[in-house]
């Protein structure tokens, strides 16, 4: 395990893109997806609670829901089976900020002791909407929580990633210095519990179009990812950068959910038809 400072991790994706290549993130829920996203040239790999309960195979949206600490879960995730399975990738922990029981700069205090690198904002209610939506926004367990987080940590010193749902949201998270906003697209399609339907990838690199636009305008210059929705796979990235600029992708379902369930349904069923 290397830990990495906030200009250490800049100074390396900036490289990357001085290249021409794509910055690639990735979500891990076990050690065996974080070992092998490594071995795969992964330039940072993420921590969620979902990730869990994705290799659970319970599907990303339990990570939303109360069935368990979403912090305590990252935490323990990380110290205990991802930091330990890689050697030389920045870490991200995935922070619930609108949690009301917890006293944040001290929780980032323990996330920086256990040896990740940065943080972003997740669970996110920018996944919520409807009345549910507007009645966390009512008794202050909204968006802005998420926002104050990227900008505590920022004010720490850490690297910061954050989703963003619309341009709004993506000028903000700039504003309070987030290094890479995350432009997300809703629960990635594709796979056994995947989204059954989502927006199109034209209409992604429309919001990706309208966040970049509305980050200029703030002065601010963080990079520029994407995740989710209907990109599944890099066929499906590649269609949407030839639409619109990105700085680089965030897969979790699409890099280890996905290749897991097609990889480990047709080994099974290679070895179940040998004949003895």
């Amino acid at each position: 395990m290397k830990t990495y400072t906030r200009d250490q991790i800049l100074q390396r994706l900036r490289k990357k893109r001085s290249e021409g290549r794509l910055i690639i993130a990735t979500g891990a829920g076990t050690g065996i997806s974080a070992k092998f996203e490594e071995a795969g040239s992964t330039d940072l790999i993420l921590v969620f609670n979902s990730g869990r309960f994705r290799m659970d195979g319970l599907g990303s949206l339990a990570g939303l829901l109360a069935f368990g600490d979403a912090n305590e879960i990252a935490l323990e995730m990380g110290e205990r089976h991802i930091l330990p399975a890689v050697h030389e990738t920045p870490v991200i922990c995935s922070v619930n900020g609108t949690d009301p029981t917890r006293e944040l700069t001290t929780f980032l205090g323990r996330v920086e002791t256990a040896g990740f690198s940065g943080v972003n904002n997740f669970p996110t209610v920018g996944l919520i909407d409807g009345n549910f939506r507007r009645a966390l926004e009512r008794i202050g367990l909204g968006y802005d929580k998420e926002i104050s987080l990227i900008r505590l940590a920022h004010e720490r010193g850490m690297f910061t990633m954050a989703y963003v749902f619309d341009e709004r949201q993506a000028r903000a998270m700039a504003e309070a210095g987030c290094d890479a906003v995350i432009v997300h697209f809703g629960l990635t399609t594709g796979g056994s519990i995947g989204a059954e339907e989502s927006i199109s990838i034209e209409r992604a690199a429309e919001t990706v179009s309208r966040a970049s636009e509305e980050i200029k305008k703030c002065g601010a210059s963080p990079f520029l990812l994407c995740h989710g929705g209907p990109i599944e796979n890099v066929a499906d990235l590649k269609r949407l950068t030839s639409m619109v600029h990105v700085d680089g992708f965030v897969g979790a379902s699409s890099i280890e959910r996905i290749p897991v369930e097609i990889a480990v349904r047709d080994a099974t069923a290679e070895f179940s038809e040998l004949k003895g």
